[in-house]
């Protein structure tokens, strides 16, 4: 049932989600389906190979024209698209690649493509301009001209008119411009407006009544003694600071008022709150997630400590050039204490945080992917650089030639970020944190006990695999068959089980189980299987053992996955050795089955390289396994014995391990063992290669050619170049960065392109006075910070407060300065339509929260916000192998029920929280340095509907309840915690009417429901 709060319902404000940009589209043809269609199409398909049934997918012409068949694509509509038809192998009659069914992902990146209108930029002479050696983009001779390219240098202030309204340099710069267009800038904001503004942009949470009341009173000169910030969410809620009068008008323009404000400001920079609020800004940059996304997603256990890193160097201030030079080459810096140390290997997750899909077999192919997207985000987030559009070519619109591309991938390609390159499942590097002193010592005393113990381990498995071969072969002639009916337990053999594929029967090796064992003879990778399905004839727990034939030339990473009554476990077997149970089994778990369940073991050939066997499959119940284990072997005394210390071996290691101490670890990277300089991929496919390009940097924005050192990846100069002050790129990119989120549109509106495809500077002096002025202030950011929201810019009123329909009772939110809205509202009225997109900054924008403060806003108001600083955020992230599907299992089961502050909510790429998903959180996979801002109908459902705001709703109702006084004073109360200002006289009158004399909980709760849903919650000024 809909809650009864349509008569206090508000009027919604209609704002229109952002429209993917043609720019969008070319990107994502250039990273994703150039290089795709080049490796999966062009054999067939373009002239350069043959083109088969007239159809050419080298440029847009082709296909739109089409082959015998029509036009390949329908733009739009993938279901209607024969390109996808022919990829998804669903026709018999039309499948292409012929040869092999593409993998899943990258058919997701065709239909995607195909979604968006099926971008395609190859139009120059009708073929593929990866391939012509026409110069595309801007050469570097002329992007030295360009605007971004150019080094900047603190330029002099403009000349003003009306020198009074300025109250710093960058009001100057703005005035400026207003001033040239024959506008005037907007009245001061209210102070009711701007603490509620001020709260929102520096901690992400909004001031509270007693705040409130607070700054008002320190601006009429009272002093700021009881001006406090909060520090935990228990708030103590006082009647007798609630009534319906009105404050005073305070100008914001008065030396007190000032004073106060920048008393504000200070204490809210100085709050650990803002490093949480700021620190979520960077997380959007840095495609901060806590998995790698895909079907098969892994958890990052770590990338909490990465989130942490971030938010500590916010508060603590960290100069943000140590702040690149830490999150791109923190494992090569010096540190002079442990803790720095940690803190420097942490932020190298920087590197390894991206969307990764760890299950691709051509680790060449998965380690070129990573260093191309290492290499997109490095460029946007620092740079405002599409540096991964000259992965397959020469950049077609800025001047970053190919050769530039593999000169920075070079560097990433000395860099190791992948732990193994011949793992089935890659995985990101772990490194081991240095503890302090004491800690440390304790570590290294269980490492070395750990050490001792996998020595013994290994020396007791190697001599009982020496044991076993003369069991397996030295005894036994090859070909002698083992009757399945002789051995305990549960046995199928081969001949039972069901073949998917080409597995053929033989004998030639050692014993088997029956009349033979299967190979896969190494052919056809990933697709085959075996799979056995037992008839259990009672529940209960067995150890279910695999017989293979063993031998150096069989594959040592064979996957097999057993489906049991409690879900499924994935075991990764070893074919090379020799199987330690009688020299013929191997164990893979004891599990649990039904009576006549639906378990079943299947062996797979995906992802091997070398030959797959398969034997029997053994179900022994495990109190058997377990009397088996420990009798003694007749026929091999000396080998029962060692089989006994194995098992004793790692029983020990098991304890120690779970009771010793744990040594941290972080995602990082590290130099690679192998410095080298990289070949040009042509059309970006790993495989083919071109020239030979030394390590360097992006030439356009270079003073000299780089000296990199011939045994280092040169990841520490890298960092330093894009850190120096001399790049003209960084800083401006910064400094525009804090402006967008100060304002909520920067001076360069695209905040993460600064090449020629964005847009330029409304304020270019501006832009560079701000980034000379970072840099020769040590890259102070709040620094930065405090003089743009101290600047009379920051402070103006909202364009809609200007011309507020005054009732006869109107709240201080309704009151503005009658003699400064007098004075300027003819002129300001007109610099609307001159300036509609307000480029000029003549007044504030309204902003919409943000997802993260709209949640934390409603839990403050029900006062169930927790504010725990810092930590870990996901139960059981550490335990997960990633050749399980435990992580998928987290994941995508994940309950968000957690109560701290948005930026700890785990962010999982493939299950996100409801809110963040209505409210336009960031893309989790690319750098976002401003996000969309949409209104659709799921919002006002989401906010009308979901369990979480009916019961946030309650709670606040329950503590409103819990104040002395009337309904009046709770009304103010409510209102004043939830929009920030007291009812108008209306709101006042309906709310009354809809409470009644007695009103009930359930009452109070529909109307702060109602509160959460108006847009003056939503909304700040």
């Amino acid at each position: 049932m809909f809650p009864r709060t349509t008569v206090l319902t508000f009027a919604v404000l209609a704002l229109g989600a952002r429209a993917a940009t043609a720019d969008d589209g070319a990107e994502f043809f250039e990273k994703k389906v150039r290089p795709l269609l080049a490796e999966r199409c062009y054999e067939c398909h373009s002239p350069d190979k043959k083109v088969k049934g007239g159809l050419r997918l080298d440029n847009r012409d082709g296909w739109v024209k089409g082959g015998d068949n029509g036009p390949a694509i329908v733009p739009g509509d993938p279901e209607k698209s024969l390109l996808i038809t022919a990829v998804r192998y669903k026709d018999r009659d039309l499948q292409m690649p012929e040869k092999r069914k593409m993998p899943d992902e990258e058919i997701a990146i065709l239909e995607q493509w195909v979604k968006m209108g099926a971008p395609d930029p190859r139009t120059v002479g009708g073929t593929d301009v990866a391939v012509t050696k026409k110069q595309v983009g801007l050469s570097i001779e002329a992007g030295k001209k360009f605007w971004s390219y150019i080094p900047f240098k603190e330029p002099a202030l403009p000349a003003v008119k009306d020198a009074n309204w300025a109250r710093g340099e960058i009001d100057r710069f703005i005035l400026a411009k207003i001033e040239a267009a024959h506008l005037q800038p907007a009245p001061d904001a209210s102070p009711e407006a701007l603490v509620r503004r001020v709260y929102y942009n520096l901690i992400g949470l909004p001031p509270t009544p007693e705040e409130m009341d607070a700054f008002i009173h320190e601006c009429e000169g009272g002093g700021g003694d009881n001006q406090t910030i909060r520090q935990s969410d228990n708030e103590k809620d006082s009647a007798a600071k609630v009534s319906l009068s009105h404050s005073p008008i305070v100008s914001l323009s008065s030396p007190n008022a000032q004073k106060a404000l920048e008393h504000l400001v200070d204490r809210l920079l100085a709050s650990p709150r803002f490093g949480e609020a700021w620190g979520r800004h960077w997380l959007d940059v840095a495609r901060f997630a806590e998995s790698s996304g895909g079907g098969r997603t892994l958890l990052f256990k770590d990338a909490w400590r990465y989130r942490d890193y971030v938010i500590e160097a916010f508060n603590a201030n960290v100069p943000f050039d140590r702040f690149i030079r830490e999150q791109l080459a923190g494992d090569l810096l010096p540190a002079a204490t442990p803790e720095e140390q940690r803190r420097q290997l942490t932020a190298t997750a920087f590197l390894s945080l991206g969307p990764t899909n760890y299950e691709e077999q051509d680790k060449q192919q998965l380690r070129f992917d990573v260093i191309d997207e290492q290499i997109d985000t490095i460029g946007k987030a620092f740079m405002g650089q599409t540096i991964g559009c000259a992965r397959c070519h020469d950049h077609k619109f800025d001047p970053i030639p190919q050769r530039d591309y593999y000169a920075m991938a070079g560097i990433l390609a000395s860099t190791r970020t992948l732990m193994s390159y011949t793992e089935n499942v890659a995985r990101w590097i772990s490194a081991p944190l240095p503890g302090d002193p004491k800690t440390e010592a304790a570590l290294r005393e269980q490492e070395q006990k750990v050490a001792a113990v996998e020595k013994q381990l290994a020396e007791a498995k190697a001599a009982l695999t020496e044991l076993s071969k003369g069991v397996s072969l030295a005894t036994e002639k090859p070909g002698r068959s083992v009757d399945p009916s002789t051995l305990q337990g549960i046995v199928i053999d081969d001949t039972e089980a069901k073949v998917v594929g080409n597995w053929k029967h033989s004998t030639s090796v050692g014993s088997y189980i029956g009349v033979g064992y299967l190979t896969d003879f190494n052919t056809d990778k990933g697709e085959k299987t075996v799979t056995f399905t037992p008839k259990i004839p009672q529940a209960g727990r067995y150890d279910v053992r695999l017989a293979y034939s063993y031998f150096h030339d069989r594959a040592d990473n064979v996957r097999v996955t057993v489906f049991h009554a409690d879900g499924e476990d994935t075991v990764y077997v070893d074919e090379s050795q020799v199987p330690p149970i009688d020299g013929r089994f191997i164990s893979l778990g004891k599990y649990r089955f039904e009576k006549d369940g639906a378990g079943y073991v299947l062996i797979t050939n995906e992802g091997t390289k070398k030959f797959v066997t398969v034997d029997a499959l053994q179900l022994v119940p495990e109190n058997e396994a377990t009397a088996a284990e420990t009798k003694e072997d007749p026929a091999s005394p000396a080998r029962s014995t060692l089989a006994k210390q194995v098992k004793q071996f790692e029983a020990e290691l098991k304890k120690l391990k779970k009771e010793g101490a744990v040594r941290e670890t972080a995602m990082a990277v590290r130099e690679d063992d192998a410095i080298i300089d990289t070949q040009i991929r042509i059309r970006g496919v790993q495989k083919q290669r071109g020239d030979t390009v030394p390590r360097g940097f992006l030439h356009v924005a270079l003073e000299s050619e780089p000296v990199l050192p011939e045994d280092q990846s040169g990841r520490k100069e890298l960092a330093d170049w894009i850190a120096s002050g001399r790049n003209p790129l960084t800083a401006r990119v910064f400094v525009n960065r804090v402006w967008c989120w100060l304002f909520g549109t920067g001076i360069v509106r695209t905040v993460d392109i600064f090449g020629t495809t964005g847009e330029k500077p409304s304020h270019p002096e501006l832009l560079d006075y701000l980034a000379a002025r970072f840099v020769a202030e040590g890259w102070d950011v709040k620094r930065l910070i405090r003089e743009i929201v101290l600047s009379r810019t920051w402070q103006q009123a909202v364009k809609s407060s200007l011309f507020t329909v005054q009732s006869s009772q109107s709240s201080p939110a309704e009151t503005r300065d009658a003699k400064n809205t007098e004075n300027r509202a003819l002129n300001t009225e007109h610099s609307f339509p001159a300036d509609p997109e307000n480029r000029l900054f003549a007044h504030a924008n309204r902003r919409r929260l943000d997802a993260e403060q709209l949640r934390d806003t409603i839990l403050a108001v029900s006062s169930q916000l927790k504010l725990d600083y810092l930590g870990p955020n996901i139960a059981g992230a550490g335990d997960i192998d990633a050749n399980t599907t435990g992580a998928q299992n987290i994941e995508y089961a994940y309950v968000y029920t957690d109560s701290r502050r948005s930026v700890y909510t785990p962010a999982f790429r493939n299950k996100r929280l409801e809110l963040f998903e209505a409210f336009d959180f960031g893309d989790i996979n690319s750098t976002v340095g401003q996000r969309n801002v949409s209104t659709v109908a799921p919002q006002a459902l989401y906010l009308l509907n979901h369990p979480f705001v009916v019961e946030q709703a309650r709670a606040a109702a329950e503590r409103t309840l819990a104040l002395p006084g009337g309904n009046d004073e709770r009304l103010l109360a409510a209102f004043r915690r939830t929009v920030g200002r007291a009812p108008s006289a209306t709101e006042l009158a309906k709310c009354r009417r809809f409470l009644g004399a007695e009103p009930s909980l359930e009452d109070w709760a529909e109307l702060q429901q109602t509160l959460f849903e108006c847009l003056d919650f939503r909304y700040i000024e």
